[in-house]
């Protein structure tokens, strides 16, 4: 635990560091900012700004991308400020979906016939009206993809579509992408909160309070999912049985999932479908961001040594944040940290992505 018997000089240089960059976007821009007016005490300030604001740490497998990314993304660089109110992890990633408004899109739904005779469901953004990028040919492209049990309505995803919408891009929403490792038409990847150790995942949501909390709604959204998807073409008699009796995302996976997809035990589903074994693969500049107090994806597990062998990859690791969360500001309800990430990762790999070559 930090002492809270600060130098008053320390205090003083931390609070005008943080008015100074922060306390200029306006009053529901600014947690501490609010909290000064509110006439909260010097302690409990000063312990907000040294224990729980903190900049991200930034780790990259190649000095070329690690630098790019210090010039062309200023946000990997600045104090993540998570909302004074709501910081610890469980309430950032409960909130989220709550606090934050849901800006309005129209997509444009088309189906993809697959080659097994499955269809993939995609949401087009045109954004036609855009006026840095007029011409749909040469109109840049984001894809994105939702997470476990995420669509094209979710609260981040419409954030995202927003930002690309104010940058002039077009957006793509899918639930599929395919390897094609340095022949992929993306010119870059950025990755949220991702569960790099699915063992991990899986045992960290089976904590007593994290499963009350988190785990068994997620089944049930699994299970909702398959029904709508009619149970009948998956699941016959005992099995469909077996399946609504599972209570946590294993118990599912045990029983659906890892049958589903052809796999000899759930522990061999589970060594596959972790991303951290697939990082040395990668070919296309990656940029992974994750919050160390994310219970989905315990801060153990994030893997700081196999991105470090990877020119590809960077990470971008916040003290708090949550799951999906980053919410920042005295009331979270437009950008939040992980939004601005996006939209300048973005930017700068569409408009300054020619530095990104040859990363080796």
């Amino acid at each position: 635990m930090i002492s809270l018997d600060l130098n008053f000089n320390i205090l003083t240089r931390d609070l005008s560091h943080y008015l100074e960059n922060q306390v200029k976007v306006g009053l529901f821009g600014s947690g501490v900012g609010l909290s000064l007016v509110l006439g909260f005490s010097a302690a409990y300030t000063c312990y907000y700004l040294i224990s729980v604001a903190r900049k991200p740490q930034l780790i990259s497998g190649g000095k070329k991308f690690y630098q790019f990314l210090r010039e062309q993304c200023p946000v990997v660089s600045e104090t993540y400020y998570p909302t004074f109110w709501c910081w610890e992890s469980r309430i950032q990633t409960l909130l989220r979906p709550f606090v934050t408004a849901k800006p309005g899109v129209v997509y444009r739904n088309e189906l993809i016939k697959a080659a097994d005779g499955g269809q993939i469901s995609v949401d087009w953004f045109d954004n036609d009206e855009s006026l840095s990028h007029p011409n749909p040919a040469t109109r840049p492209t984001v894809l994105l993809l939702p997470g476990l049990t995420g669509t094209s309505r979710e609260s981040y995803i419409l954030h995202m579509v927003q930002q690309s919408r104010d940058l002039g891009y077009r957006m793509m929403l899918a639930n599929y992408l395919g390897r094609k490792g340095r022949e992929t038409c993306l010119q870059g990847v950025v990755v949220f909160s991702a569960g790099w150790d699915v063992f991990e995942c899986t045992a960290s949501l089976e904590k007593p309070l994290d499963r009350f909390l988190f785990n068994s709604y997620l089944t049930s959204c699994l299970q909702a999912s398959v029904h709508r998807s009619h149970t009948n073409c998956f699941c016959k008699g005992d099995t469909d049985q077996c399946l609504k009796s599972a209570r946590t995302i294993r118990e599912f996976d045990e029983r659906f999932t890892s049958i589903m997809f052809g796999y000899r035990t759930n522990e061999d589903y589970y060594h596959d479908a972790s991303p951290v074994h697939k990082l040395k693969s990668v070919q296309v500049p990656m940029l992974c961001l994750n919050a160390a107090d994310d219970v989905f994806s315990p801060s153990h597990a994030i893997p700081v040594e196999a991105v470090k062998q990877n020119p590809n990859l960077a990470l971008l690791i916040t003290c708090h944040g949550g799951h999906i969360g980053f919410l920042e500001g005295l009331w979270p309800r437009h950008s939040t940290y992980m939004d601005r990430v996006f939209k300048q990762f973005a930017k700068a790999v569409f408009e300054k992505g020619n530095q990104l070559k040859d990363l080796l």
